[in-house]
């Protein structure tokens, strides 16, 4: 059932002036995709054939472009693109026609995923359960089999014998083995399950039975039953308590703390916080719930893999994930009320289909990344295929997980306006249901010293005094930069930029991110190898770079205030070199430290950062441009930087909290309605095509 929000104002349904679309055309299809312009859309940059404008033709005009068939694009590129495009409009393909298209790859297998459970509802169980058997039949890969075993096991339906099952739930192919488990249990023939003399059983596969034979989750009778909202809230990629490593960034400090102030708002019962746990890290602790503190507990789903997940590699996980978080959720022993997800990818997918099938609430928190970028990253010579077919991808995924969703927020970092949500989703001012875009403040929890504050504030200070007091008579200024080892972060081109600007001349630059050198992986490698050659021409500048693994979140609020201590002889700054920030924790919790700082000026940071006043914007977008930000940086006087950095922090501690992100966000949980219609394809929102979309 649709779900009722404040009605969008009459300035949210007129269309958008044509200005508002002249220099991307990206957004301009988007915009007429869902008739929120009736301009002409600005015309590509690189000269045709060109693969972005072929694919977007595809995907968001099939049947009324006037380009031409494609000539870059292949038969897979535009099955795909017109199927995204039926799934916008609510024309569900039939069962065997979503089956058919898996032959389209991985990318085509999300669309697929997410148009199933429409597809078994609108066309029915028969039918659908015709087309699997078909897929089975015709099917040659183990992935293929797999997809079409989970498939089956989500909308409870029979395409096997009970003889082919058991044949596979004993085959040597681990996923194919797991997915025909699932539909063991999904046909109620839990004897069936082999058992441990039959087959060799690691961590994965003991928890993977324990789960199908109902063992109760361990910890799940602490979870709280006192009246109030129980909150789930997913961090699917790297990991909550070790920030700067691998993939774990803000967003790990961020929910960590939120999960602790929501508990406490007095409105929230309780909160979880959904991680993954791979192989390696179940068989160090099998344990899948933990009490992290008072009212707020992690919930971990065990993830078939020899490592920690990455982003991209979430697609082959994505049936298994979905299936691990709606059995996790029911068995909690009290019903999650409200899950929110945060990230575009096929994990944030697939949890929210774990939503739809355990009926809970869904809260999408909408960012135009990677909308915003590419029309610039694609629309040149050159542009890299597989980059730009993974970009669309991730528009596809957020337009989907919105749909999905009873209740869209934003951050609340100016996007509002021509730049705002609604230039990069136009859907949001017509979806039935939808009012006007809420947004939630960001914040930071209050510093709290350690106990042993001066033992690790002077351990801490030890190196990096080292290299500044090396000549009494010019002391340089400390540059800090705090955050994952990460191209999006980019510390090779804030090096690069700091050498090549003569920087370095006057100043220490301390990069503070990446894991120790024994656990880093190939990203991050690959970082440290640019970084090294940033700086192999001038011994001067590699001298004074000091390169610090990530530190945990309370350490790096223990050195930033130490280096912002009046009393210090020598004075620091903090940069962030990001080619954008949505919103940009890091530099808050500068800010409150009392440092001066610089931020890039795409992204969020400029809603909370004004230049010359209580800080400054950098243009992160080439080195010429950050070298010509770091010289002014490091050339204003102290007591103009003083000035700033008071003005930054007292900003930071009356409007960036925490607790006030919590309550906002306490609000909007509350407002969620409860009921959920949650059967064999069912779902909390019915799929009817918006009268102004061409199918």
């Amino acid at each position: 059932m649709n779900r009722s929000h404040p009605a969008a104002t009459s300035a949210d349904r007129t269309p958008r002036s044509c200005a508002a679309f002249a220099s991307d055309p990206f957004v301009a299809a988007r915009a007429d995709h869902w008739r929120r312009s009736t301009c002409d859309p600005p015309g590509w940059r690189a000269p045709h054939p060109n693969l972005l404008a072929e694919l977007v033709q595809a995907e968001y005009r099939p049947d009324g472009g006037t380009d031409g068939p494609p000539l870059i694009a292949s038969r897979r590129d535009v099955a795909l693109a017109r199927l995204r495009h039926r799934m916008r409009a609510a024309n569900v393909p039939p069962p065997l026609e979503c089956i058919r298209l898996l032959a389209g790859g991985d990318l085509t297998g999300a669309a697929v995923f997410d148009a199933w459970p429409y597809a078994v509802r609108r066309h029915g169980p028969r039918s659908a359960s015709a087309a699997l058997e078909h897929g089975l039949r015709k099917a040659r890969d183990p992935d293929s089999v797999r997809f079409l075993l989970d498939l089956a096991a989500s909308s409870r339906l029979r395409p096997l014998t009970e003889a082919q099952l058991l044949a596979l739930s004993v085959g040597r192919h681990r996923a194919v083995r797991h997915a025909a488990w699932r539909l063991i249990a999904a046909y109620d023939r839990i004897h069936l399950l082999p058992t441990r003399a039959e087959h060799q059983e690691d961590p994965y596969e003991r928890l993977l039975k324990g789960a199908l034979r109902n063992v109760p989750l361990q910890g799940a009778d602490a979870v709280p039953l006192p009246p109030g909202i129980l909150v789930a809230q997913s961090m699917l990629v790297g990991q909550l308590d070790r920030p700067g490593e691998g993939l774990s960034g803000g967003l790990s400090v961020l929910l960590g703390s939120l999960g602790d102030a929501l508990a406490q708002t007095g409105r929230v019962a309780g909160v979880i916080t959904v991680v993954t746990a791979s192989r390696p890290e179940l068989e160090a602790d099998p344990v899948l719930l933990l009490r992290r503190a008072n009212g707020h507990w992690i919930l971990r789903l065990p993830v078939d893999s020899p490592r920690r997940v990455r982003p991209e590699e979430m697609g082959s996980h994505r049936e298994a994930m979905a299936w691990w978080a709606a059995k996790l959720f029911a068995m909690l022993g009290r019903s999650i009320d409200v899950l929110h997800v945060r990230y575009a990818d096929d994990g944030s997918l697939a949890v929210a289909e774990a939503a739809r099938r355990a009926g809970l609430g869904l809260v999408f928190t909408a960012t135009p990344d990677p909308h915003r970028q590419i029309t610039e990253r694609h629309d040149v010579a050159g542009a890299e295929p597989n980059s730009l077919r993974h970009d669309l991808h991730r528009v596809f995924l957020a337009d989907r997980l919105i749909q999905r969703a009873d209740l869209v927020l934003g951050i609340a970092a100016g996007d509002e306006g021509s730049t705002g949500l609604r230039s990069y989703f136009p859907q949001l001012s017509d979806l039935a249901g939808k009012g006007p875009v809420r947004t939630t403040p960001e914040g930071i929890p209050p510093y709290r010293p350690p106990s042993n504050e001066v033992r690790r504030r002077r351990q801490l200070l030890a190196g990096i005094d080292a290299i500044a007091l090396a000549d009494p008579a010019r002391i340089p200024t400390v540059l800090l930069s705090v955050g994952r080892l990460h191209p999006v972060k980019q510390q090779d081109l804030l090096v690069r930029s700091w050498v090549d600007s003569g920087c370095c001349e006057k100043s220490v630059l301390v990069l503070v991110g990446g894991s120790p050198p024994k656990d880093e992986d190939a990203v991050e490698r690959s970082m440290r190898d640019r970084i090294d050659e940033a700086v192999a021409s001038s011994p001067e500048a590699r001298k004074r770079l000091l390169l610090l693994p990530a530190l945990s979140n309370a350490e790096v609020r223990l050195l930033e205030h130490s280096l912002a201590d009046p009393a210090r002889r020598v004075h620091a700054r903090y940069v962030c070199p990001s080619a954008k920030e949505e919103f940009g924790l890091a530099v808050l919790e500068a800010m409150e430290a009392g440092l001066m700082v610089a931020g890039p000026k795409r992204g969020g940071v400029s809603h909370y950062l004004v230049d010359g006043t209580n800080g400054l914007l950098l243009d992160t977008s080439n080195s010429r441009t950050l070298g010509e930000g770091l010289r002014r940086l490091v050339s204003i006087d102290d007591e103009s930087a003083s000035a700033m950095a008071r003005r930054a922090q007292k900003l930071v501690r009356s409007t960036y909290s925490s607790t006030a992100m919590a309550q906002a966000l306490a609000d909007h949980y509350a407002s969620v309605p409860r009921e959920a219609d949650c059967g064999t394809g069912g779902h909390r929102r019915t799929l009817q095509p918006p009268s102004h979309v061409r199918s």
